[in-house]
């Protein structure tokens, strides 16, 4: 068959992108499928190609002229001469087939299978350089959109880039140059499907790494990044060296770096900030631009925490319908309450108070602590705590069980005194007994001589210290005793 062919293939390897041996395989099982079809079997049928040319041959055995009983397979001895002088009676023989004895029927079956064959060789040819690009950047045309997808020239194939993957601050025409992330590559029974994707972080990442050599050659690397497509955009970059900052290293000079990633971002805004692995740090620096003046943790296991800041700054820190706090949360996987200095000066954040913290995010479920403690009291003076606990006195009752005449003896003031039991009155329950002093009872079971009750121990039902009935006050804890004996 001839130079016909030959120029086919290459043309059919250049346009397909598929190498001429896959083609030619792909030749001669469609000419075996053909001859098949046209005989009944294909096990004498030989392909051979030859300077890119392709010959199908019949090999028959040469047998006596009478001998004849499978015209397929065998061929007459005085026929064989004719084609080869020296042939004999039982020699092989190759007897070309022209393709244009095979009928219609066989060719439409043959070129069918060579076009389903191309295109599964295409296909996965495709889909093996393509797989290997899932994460890079590529750049296409814009071809033509239909509901909302966009379809994108890629060169040898077209990729899609469907609606929730576009920025809602981009708009395209008809040979728009296109740069996008490669998400996903499917086989499907259309083809192959490339999948792009412009809001995906990995795009911002790709894009720095093409701007930033740091970030390209990992001087600089990027901790993590959250994104609002089309708004707003966070970064959180530290350096392998000392001598480089990560944060000046992707802004660039003058802001020539930064300036064409929100180029190609079409004007997102992008927050590049400093990684900390101290949280209070990290908080900080993810509520940028907003200056936070301090970080409260609240719950470390929770990952629960107070920004503090000026009340100019709150609206900035929280950002327009509280963009700003939410990317600030996804960076450093906690969760941030914003307030300002007059809002956290009314809270209480007590160090060893778990109340305002279960109030703080609504979750007073299961707490039952009682505050025994002055210096658990809300808001309570610390000078004042730290006088009375100077001298011994560090429970509530403790305080309560003292004369006004004992406490003017510690060194605290009219004022201070008051503006504690105020916070006494306000914060613990005062149960009052004979003599106006607040006790624990204890209960001495069957009245005995009073000689030999004092020589008995009872348990405190405070603390469970061991206590007599000579005790007013449990050595332990502190706690007022009284002791009441019930008659037989």
């Amino acid at each position: 068959m001839a130079t016909d062919m030959s120029e086919a293939i290459r043309q059919i390897s250049q346009d397909r992108g598929i190498s001429e041996d896959l083609i030619l395989r792909t030749i001669e099982n469609t000419l075996l499928a053909a001859y098949k079809r046209k005989y009944g079997n294909a096990d004498n049928a030989i392909v051979r190609f030859d300077d890119k040319e392709v010959t199908i041959y019949a090999q028959k055995k040469i047998v006596e002229h009478d001998g004849v009983y499978d015209p397929v397979a065998e061929i007459d001895l005085d026929e064989a001469r004719e084609l080869n002088p020296e042939a004999d009676i039982g020699d092989e023989i190759l007897i070309e087939v022209d393709p244009k004895e095979f009928d219609r029927i066989s060719v439409q079956s043959a070129k069918q299978t060579a076009h389903q064959t191309i295109r599964e060789i295409q296909k996965d040819s495709l889909y093996s350089e393509f797989i290997d690009k899932v994460g890079e950047i590529i750049i296409g045309y814009y071809q033509r959109e239909r509901n909302g997808t966009i379809y994108v020239d890629l060169g040898k194939m077209e990729g899609i880039l469907p609606k929730k993957f576009q920025s809602p601050r981009e708009t395209y025409h008809v040979n728009d140059r296109i740069k996008a992330l490669i998400v996903e590559v499917n086989k499907t029974p259309a083809g192959l499907q490339v999948v792009l994707s412009r809001t995906h972080t990995d795009f911002v990442r790709a894009i720095f790494e093409l701007e930033v050599p740091e970030v390209y050659d990992k001087t600089v690397e990027i901790h993590k990044i959250v994104r609002e497509a089309g708004y707003r955009t966070k970064l959180a970059v530290y350096s392998n060296r000392e001598d480089v900052d990560p944060v000046g290293a992707c802004v660039g000079l003058k802001g020539v770096r930064i300036q064409a990633v929100i180029k190609e971002l079409e004007g997102e805004k992008i927050d590049i900030l400093k990684y900390d692995p101290d949280p209070r740090r990290f908080i900080k620096n993810a509520l940028s631009p907003a200056e936070v003046r301090d970080v409260i943790i609240l719950d470390e296991s929770k990952h629960q925490a107070l920004a503090v800041v000026s009340d100019s700054l709150l609206s900035l820190a929280i950002g327009k319908q509280g963009l700003n706090v939410r990317l600030a949360n996804r960076l450093v996987d906690w969760n941030i309450d914003v307030k300002t200095d007059a809002q956290f000066a009314e809270m209480d954040i007590a160090a060893e108070s778990r109340r305002a913290v279960s109030e703080l995010f609504g979750d007073t479920e299961g707490y039952d602590d009682e505050i025994s403690r002055i210096s658990e009291l809300p808001g309570v003076d610390a000078q004042v705590a730290q006088i009375l606990l100077d001298n011994g006195i560090d429970f509530i009752e403790d305080f309560l069980a003292l004369s006004p005449e004992e406490i003017a003896g510690k060194g605290i003031n009219a004022e201070q005194l008051e503006g504690l039991r105020k916070l006494i009155e306000e914060y613990v329950e005062i149960v009052e007994e004979e003599g106006g002093e607040e006790y624990a009872e204890a209960e001495a079971g069957d009245a005995g001589a009073a000689g030999e009750e004092a020589a008995e121990e009872y348990e405190c039902p405070e603390c469970g210290a061991k206590i007599t009935v000579d005790m007013t006050n449990c050595p332990s804890c502190g706690i007022g005793l009284s002791f009441e004996y019930e008659e037989e």
